[in-house]
């Protein structure tokens, strides 16, 4: 047994020793530079530098700009992954990443979202873009063996400094690819339609306090709350300004968010979609359809340079949450369904690695074998090709929400409504799983709805089984004609695809399901009922009368198969992904009191419709 024992510890020991001298990649066959490049103003970014050691050719720069760090920090310490994938690694780039201004060993004072200055006069109207022009002027000049041309990428905030490049202009820059790039902070991660995501407050240290020196080490801390069940935590801590106790007193974005509750210029400036004119790099917009943090990001992005400029500019969307694409797991899978294998894999060799190699390599020269719009459809579960986004070959149909909770195209307008009772002390979950959700909801925008669609607070809306397959590809608009007893409420509008009783059970499935008569979310949204006629400005609702609510959904690309059934919930709670509307018109609801929170009945009058984009 003591021999048995040995040579049972002397494998292991082989075995943990081969583990530890894991050959790393890029340490083999790359260089590592450190440098803080001087910007404009006479403060320096700090800025890493790897460089492949075959100096035999010139390769492209390809550049990340970040507020998460570049680490690791140190000439001997190297990342085990760089560049965009793993293929680009091996083919070879100068690989670049950068602490933006204000951000660990990078000078300066942070700006979250800092706003772009169209007509800078002098050296000191600095922004993200004229910073990304000083770093691209200064590597194109000193850094050896690069052929000339830069790309940038980046997913998520580092993707918004992706898109921040494009207004750089500067003549290196020949290829971007924004990826659930944030485009605008009042309609992506923190604020959806005027309403706050309550979801991400756990977030929100990520980008308040300053720093005070350069820095390789966090400097924030995020909120301890002590409990595993996110619902019961925010409706017992009440009122928003009851969180205070659990930020740092110097959390600049926390006060911002309190202060700015409406889409004032505070929030204005920091867009970018505005400055999106006459882009000439070639850029490729890349987001999932069930990223709950920044979809609007890069459909919007894409569809405002699509129309305003002449340039090389494509979108992918895929069956992928945030930042998916970038993860090498064999099988993508969002909550309970399963999309396929290799998507990612495939993506990142086929798709990405391709477009930086044409534009960065190629020059732009040769056949470019990427289509204009390469989309998922997460009904068939298969991509499809498309010369424009969305496809030409689509019409807009109507949906009415009838009574006997039918949906249908017909409408019967008989001044007929269906009517609930919203109660802010019990408000509609946001998920059937109990559980501390983090800093990122993922799973809820797959969930099966079969929780919520029992509850008397929820109107479900639904089509008889189709008889043939019906493929949403484009925008969705809710037309609501709807009255309250209150004078402000928020209106929530989820599109389910039902599946029949005899869809086959899957591996994916959580255990207390059963995918016969599966509810899957394919898309949803709220509109904070104060902003239904502008973000600016709110006004309340005039109790019991009948108003008008638009609310535009994001795209979608799912086919309804045959035999599926399309349904609508309209809610006014969805906890704690947004947070509680009083019901009661307040001037910010960030600083409403426990008193201002009342129950009020909600009507939806059945002249109401869904209109869906549908292909041909």
């Amino acid at each position: 047994m003591n021999k048995l024992l040995s040579i049972i510890f002397l494998l292991l020991s082989i075995s943990l020793t081969a583990q530890e001298k894991k050959p790393n990649y890029v340490a083999e066959n790359y260089t590592k530079k450190e440098v803080h490049i001087t910007m404009r103003d006479g403060l320096q970014l700090f800025t890493t530098i790897y460089s492949p050691k075959d100096t035999s050719k010139k390769y492209p720069i390809i550049m990340q700009r970040t507020p998460y760090s570049c680490s690791p920090y140190g000439l001997d310490k190297f990342d085990e992954n760089i560049a965009p994938n793993e293929v680009m690694m091996k083919e070879g780039y100068i690989v670049v990443y950068q602490d933006v201004r204000g951000r660990y060993m990078s000078d300066g004072l942070y700006d979250n979202m800092r706003g772009f200055i169209l007509n800078k006069k002098n050296s000191k109207d600095i922004d993200e873009a004229s910073d990304t022009y000083d770093t691209i002027d200064w590597l194109v000049k000193n850094v050896s063996n690069n052929n000339g041309n830069v790309g940038t990428w980046g997913i998520s905030y580092p993707g918004f400094y992706a898109s921040y490049s494009l207004l750089s202009n500067h003549p290196a820059l020949k290829a971007v690819s924004p990826q659930a790039c944030i485009s605008d902070f009042f309609f992506d991660d923190f604020h959806h339609n005027g309403a706050y995501l309550l979801s991400y407050w756990k977030a929100t240290p990520l980008f308040g306090p300053q720093k005070t020196k350069r820095t390789p080490d966090d400097w924030f801390t995020f909120p301890k709350t002590n409990t595993l069940d996110d619902y019961n935590f925010f409706l017992d801590a009440g009122p928003l300004t009851n969180l205070d106790s659990y930020m740092s007193k110097n959390d600049e974005f926390w006060q911002q968010l309190k202060d700015h509750s409406s889409y004032d210029e505070f929030w204005q400036k920091r867009g970018l979609l505005q400055h999106m004119k006459n882009i000439k790099p070639a850029v490729m917009f890349v987001g999932g359809w069930f990223d709950a943090e920044d979809l609007y990001g890069p459909l919007n992005t894409y569809q405002t340079i699509e129309k305003s400029s002449k340039n090389y500019n494509t979108i992918v969307m895929g069956p992928w949450s945030h930042g998916d694409w970038a993860r090498n797991k064999e099988k993508q899978i969002i909550g309970n369904i399963y999309f396929g294998d290799s998507i990612s894999a495939n993506f990142q060799k086929n798709v990405e690695a391709n477009f930086f190699h044409h534009f960065l390599k190629d020059n732009g020269k040769g056949e470019n074998t990427l289509p204009e719009a390469y989309v998922f459809d997460t009904g068939k579960k298969e991509w499809k090709s498309s010369d424009a986004w969305p496809p030409k070959n689509t019409e807009k149909q109507g949906y009415y929400l009838q009574n006997n909770e039918q949906l249908t195209k017909l409408n019967s307008n008989d001044g007929t409504f269906e009517e609930f009772i919203s109660d802010p002390k019990k408000p509609v979950p946001s998920s059937e799983d109990i559980s501390q959700r983090g800093i990122t909801p993922r799973k809820y925008m797959t969930d099966d709805q079969r929780f919520a669609a029992k509850r008397p607070d929820v109107l479900v809306f639904e089509t008889e089984s189709l008889d043939n397959d019906t493929t949403l590809a484009g925008e969705i608009l809710a037309q609501l004609q709807v009255a309250t007893t209150g004078t402000d409420a928020d209106w929530i509008v989820k599109v389910i695809d039902v599946f029949p009783n005899t869809e086959p059970e899957t591996k994916e499935i959580a255990p207390y399901l059963k995918m016969s008569n599966y509810h899957m979310m394919i898309r949803s949204e709220v509109m904070r009922g104060r902003f239904r006629n502008s973000f600016i400005k709110p006004e309340p609702f005039v109790p019991n009368q009948k108003t008008p609510v638009n609310i535009k959904l994001q795209d979608v690309f799912h086919t309804f198969k045959k035999g599926h059934k399309i349904q609508i919930q309209i809610q006014s709670t969805w906890f704690p992904l947004i947070d509680l509307n009083p019901q009661t018109f307040v001037e910010n609801i960030f600083y409403a009191k426990k008193e201002d929170f009342k129950k009020q009945t909600h009507k939806v009058y059945n002249d109401s419709k869904i209109e869906f984009t549908v292909l041909k």
